[in-house]
């Protein structure tokens, strides 16, 4: 007879944490546990390779309950279990009608709202036609600039059912004074709509690296634009603290963390400064984090970043209603992203996404796999909205409300995450605060130190990178996106400016904002509500960003050496752009041929491990059959035609072959010999053989291929 319930845990006897140690231990042959199991993050902490009940005691539920204070599991009691997360969409074609026409083919087919990214002429203040502006037009964004430029990308779209959140550095107030006489225009309702200005004057400076007023003064204009649209539009948000420039800068989870919530300490300052009441503050703040590809810390991170916020509001009176309406919207990390092999990019973004969902993200971006390569074209599009949608409707990942609630593991890496990033944000607190340290250097210099220890893992392979540092296919077929005429669409751009300003005089309301700018007087959202007024009138974003730089303002603009981008890729991505640069000019690639010695058995595992460490710098590797004796291989390395031979095998064959291989291949036209494997005690042995390098696990690969590449004339 079957028993109807089945209990195998009975049959076997309880383990302990000790016991269980101690059989690995013994397992491991005197290796040393910690160096084998145990792994240890850039943010310092040591990932156990097993959690139990005492790594977190759940008496008195310390995360507390989803929609509850410390808010660790979330703002809402039913998460997003009844509507699902919002599929937000990034556009950034420069035209305003091809940009239109990709927003409405989105919404159509799954996309619930939409992220508008302005070129980098308008979020530098300046219109299509300014004499600074040749250069930046139509870069990285639409080229969007009147009212009726808004009115063109966004035609047909729902305002009231598909929110947009836009992106225009620092040119916020500009730019959302547009969008705000676009919706005073179309006469919708002020309740229902829940856009997103993301004024983020910080940020900003630290990406671009420049502001067209003092910081002062920009963290003034973005308070205003706070009050006014905590008065106008309840649903809406006028800041959100995106943390990206300092992710794709190189910056650890922690460190991410402890930015974003001293950004937010800076910024509800500003807004209570400005008047505004604590609760209509902390609404208006929204925060946006890039998460990687580290499934279970991004989780974590996003917890932990509920967490922080939670403790920040309760330490400065804030109800626990306004802190449950905070929101993150999450994005594929440009860090991770390829120009090569860029298909992988579809399973790095899966990966992002499952991350945001199960971290209770309230919106995910998840970017076209051609995003690294240029303007991405529908199909692209197509597989990254799809990737949240089978997430969504077909995985069902919101019908649970934080599934890592109750983890052993994410609970105790959430709490660990969150006490680093409070003590860094402590230190920022006792510094003077974000904008200081991030003026004066030292947020530049903390990042620049894990980045450096990053970039070294990166080099030797320690931190893989998918069909790029392995697995590369150094014959791929590139995916080329063909690049806008930037000339053509700036002059159309001018046109449309000209004919727009010759219909639309406003003249009055531009004196009046300038006149309001410089009003220290002045009574909270009054500013915005003049540049709202004045784009009702026609005023062009260029016109109220100069308007808004008041008499007293002129000369103050800021300025700082902005953050670069380091993406994990660029390194060998580099190096295989030089490769394909010289297969252009001759029609070859550099080459290496591996000399593999012995059987097959003998020689695959060094001879795959050479494979990949040379096609990851774009050589042309040609895989030798099996040579069981040294004139062989010296004969094939001569018909090969290559200058740089490989040998490949075990070590105890090298201690046979290697002394009479080498100087074979050298007598062969061997330019260079190198010895795949560590030689250890027999180095000097083989060097005087007529090896030249050495090529192993862990040693710098980025460094061996820059100097094979020079030693072929490709690199200078």
């Amino acid at each position: 007879m079957i028993e109807k319930e089945l209990t195998l845990a009975a049959d076997f006897p309880p383990v302990g944490f000790d016991q269980w140690k101690t059989s690995v231990v013994a397992e491991l042959k005197g290796a040393p546990f910690e160096k084998r199991l145990v792994t240890r993050t850039p943010e310092g902490i040591d990932i156990q390779p097993l959690y139990t009940a005492e790594d977190w005691p759940s008496g008195n539920d310390p995360s507390g309950f989803p929609g509850f204070n410390p808010l660790t599991r979330g703002g809402r009691a039913l998460g997003h279990a009844v509507g699902g997360w919002d599929v937000r969409q990034e556009h950034l074609h420069p035209d305003p009608a091809e940009a239109n026409k990709a927003i409405m083919e989105d919404l159509q087919h799954g996309v619930t709202s939409i992220q508008l990214r302005l070129d980098a002429c308008a979020s530098a203040g300046l219109d299509a036609d300014a004499r600074d502006a040749a250069a930046l037009c139509g870069r990285d964004g639409v080229m969007a600039y009147t009212v009726g430029d808004f009115e063109t990308v966004l035609a047909q779209v729902h305002l009231d059912i598909a929110p947009v959140s836009l992106d225009a550095g620092g040119a916020y107030l500009p730019a959302a004074a547009l969008l705000g006489a676009l919706i005073r225009q179309r006469k919708l309702d002020p309740g229902a709509l829940s856009f997103g200005f993301n004024a983020d004057p910080l940020g900003a400076l630290m990406s671009e690296g420049h502001l067209p007023v003092s910081l002062d003064v920009a963290l003034a204009q973005m308070a205003d634009l706070a009050a006014w649209t905590s008065k106008n539009y309840p649903q809406a948000k006028a800041v959100e603290i995106n943390t990206s420039v300092y992710h794709h800068a190189g910056a650890t989870s922690t460190q991410d963390l402890a930015f974003a919530v001293a950004t937010g300490a800076e910024y509800l300052r500003a807004m209570l400064g400005a008047g505004m009441e604590i609760d209509a503050a902390i609404r208006q703040i929204s925060f946006g984090v890039s998460l990687g590809c580290r499934f279970f810390q991004s989780i974590a991170k996003l917890r932990a970043l509920r967490k922080m916020w939670s403790k920040v509001i309760t330490s400065v009176g804030g109800s626990e209603a306004a802190a449950r309406s905070t929101r993150i919207h999450v994005r594929t990390s440009r860090r991770v992203m390829t120009r090569r092999d860029p298909w992988v990019n579809l399973l790095r973004n899966t990966v992002c996404c499952f991350a945001g969902a199960v971290g209770g993200a309230d919106s995910i971006t998840t970017s076209p796999l051609d995003a690294a390569i240029g303007l991405s074209d529908e199909f692209s599009r197509h597989l990254a909205r799809n990737t949240q949608t089978i997430l969504q409707e077909e995985s069902h990942l919101n019908r649970v409300i934080d599934p890592a609630g109750g983890s052993w593991y994410m609970e105790r890496l959430t709490d660990q995450l969150a006490e680093k990033a409070w003590e860094l944000f402590q230190t920022i607190e006792e510094r003077g605060g974000m904008v200081r340290v991030a003026t004066e250097g030292w947020v530049t210099e903390q990042i620049k130190t894990v980045q450096a220890a990053r970039e070294k893992n990166l080099a030797t392979r320690k931190q893989a990178v998918t069909g790029v540092s392995e697995h590369p296919n150094v014959n791929e077929q590139p995916v080329i996106r063909p690049k806008p005429d930037a000339v053509k669409l700036r002059a159309e751009a001018s046109s449309r400016l000209v004919a727009w300003r010759r219909d639309h005089r406003c003249d009055a309301a531009l004196k009046s904002l300038a006149g309001m700018s410089g009003d220290a007087s002045r009574s909270p959202g009054a500013l915005t509500e003049s540049a709202v007024k004045a784009a009702e009138g026609g005023a062009t974003l260029g016109q109220i960003s100069a308007a808004l730089v008041s008499d007293a303002g002129k000369g103050s603009a800021a300025h700082i050496e902005p953050l670069a981008i380091h993406t994990y890729a660029a390194a060998y991505e580099e190096l295989r752009d030089a490769s394909d640069a010289y297969a252009a000019k001759t029609g070859k690639r550099p080459q290496v041929f591996l000399a593999n010695m012995g059987t097959p058995a003998e020689s695959i595992a060094r001879a795959t491990y050479a494979l990949n460490f040379f096609q990851a710098g774009g050589f042309e590797v040609i895989n030798g059959d099996g040579f069981s004796d040294p004139e062989a291989a010296a004969a094939a390395f001569r018909k090969s035609g290559a200058k740089v031979a490989v040998i490949c095998s075990t070590d105890k064959k090298y201690e046979t072959v290697v002394e009479a291989t080498a100087p074979r291949l050298k007598a062969a036209g061997a330019r260079t010999v190198i010895l795949a494997g560590n030689p250890g005690a027999n180095e000097a042995k083989y060097r005087a053989a007529g090896v030249d390098r050495f090529i192993f696990v862990r040693c710098d690969v980025l460094s061996m291929l820059h100097e094979q590449l020079r030693e072929e004339g490709i690199l200078s």
